[in-house]
């Protein structure tokens, strides 16, 4: 089973998660707005700021139906607001100065073409060209990893795909995703990720969160996700396609921090801590003497029961002990020793 994915001379696994800031298109177009993106995905930890590479008369029709209230089509959105591929150089560059991955979806062949020749180090596939597979067969030529969400699929459709991106020479990765926006957490499944490591398991599996909150990517975590990707916005105020699926840096720097914990607690071992050494010293039960007991006296549970610090003899040893005599007179209230006894 994967479980580890290798991005830009980086590598994460279970104990690194990697942390993607989708900025999507909430920078409306502003190279100003998303050059602070990667500043604040960077001051809020992320590993990684996504972008995407639109080109809307290669991607789709002029008219498309609408899945969404927003006010205008999503042809006339990109039209408008899509960064161009000199932006895209732009942003890179900025993004090495900072010392962040960057990474952009295309969503044409054309867009992915266009990056390639920017030397990206990897392509992310969004979950509407999931079943792309001409696309995809072709973006897997440029021989760069490869992470593919997975929303709106069937598991039948998910094991198409699969079987095509694990030929590829580098690192691959399926996010479970559900694309819904913002998502019904009836809808939501976290526990398919499990599954997906089972049934995918020459790639690795992350989760795309699409809910407005952090806790779904923190429990997917938990589950075995090693890439989380989240939405994110300078103004949860901004209108635009992501918007309810998309939260703050401050949001972000907190998921963030919350991630970095969880993985120093996901060990699968049991054994006694250092730290808890002193603790289990006082916490621990002992038998001790609940009452004055005098020399050649038998011990019975009339006379000790257990109580703290455990220090003493364990009181998993009552059974042991009961039925012994007093070597010595006892007081009330003494941690009962082994020399205190005789058969």
């Amino acid at each position: 089973m994967q479980d580890k994915f290798k991005i830009d001379g980086k590598e994460y696994s279970s104990k690194k998660i990697l942390v993607i800031a989708e900025a999507c298109d909430n920078h409306f177009g502003s190279i100003e707005k998303a050059f602070k993106m990667v500043d604040l995905a960077k001051y809020a930890g992320a590993n990684v700021i996504k972008f995407q590479h639109h080109l809307p008369d290669e991607e789709m029709l002029k008219i498309v139906p609408k899945s969404s209230n927003f006010r205008i089509s999503l042809y006339d959105f990109l039209k408008k607001y899509s960064l161009k591929l000199i932006d895209h150089y732009k942003l890179k560059k900025y993004c090495e100065k900072k010392k962040i991955t960057y990474l952009c979806t295309p969503f044409s062949l054309k867009a992915a073409e266009e990056l390639n020749k920017l030397n990206v180090c990897g392509f992310k596939i969004g979950s509407g060209e999931m079943s792309d597979h001409p696309t995809i067969k072709k973006i897997i030529n440029f021989n760069k990893p490869l992470i593919v969400s997975t929303g709106m699929s069937t598991e039948r459709e998910i094991l198409d795909t699969y079987k095509i991106i694990i030929k590829n020479k580098k690192s691959t990765a399926l996010m479970n995703c559900l694309s819904e926006y913002p998502t019904d957490y009836n809808d939501l499944n976290l526990g398919y990720i499990k599954k997906m490591k089972n049934k995918f398991p020459k790639t690795n599996i992350g989760h795309s969160d699409h809910t407005s909150g952090n806790f779904t990517s923190i429990a997917a975590v938990t589950l075995g996700a090693t890439i989380i990707e989240k939405h994110v916005t300078l103004d949860k105020k901004y209108s635009g396609p992501d918007k309810d699926v998309s939260i703050d840096f401050k949001d972000l720097s907190n998921l963030i921090k919350e991630i970095r914990l969880l993985e120093k607690s996901l060990g699968d071992k049991k054994f006694i801590h250092k730290k808890e050494i002193p603790i289990r010293k006082w916490a621990h039960r002992s038998i001790v003497t609940i009452k004055k007991i005098k020399k050649g006296e038998k011990i019975s549970l009339k006379n000790i029961w257990s109580k703290r610090p455990g220090t003493g003899i364990p009181s998993k040893f009552m059974p042991k002990v009961l039925g012994k005599v007093s070597s010595r007179n006892l007081k009330e209230n003494k941690l009962l020793l082994w020399k205190d006894l005789v058969n």
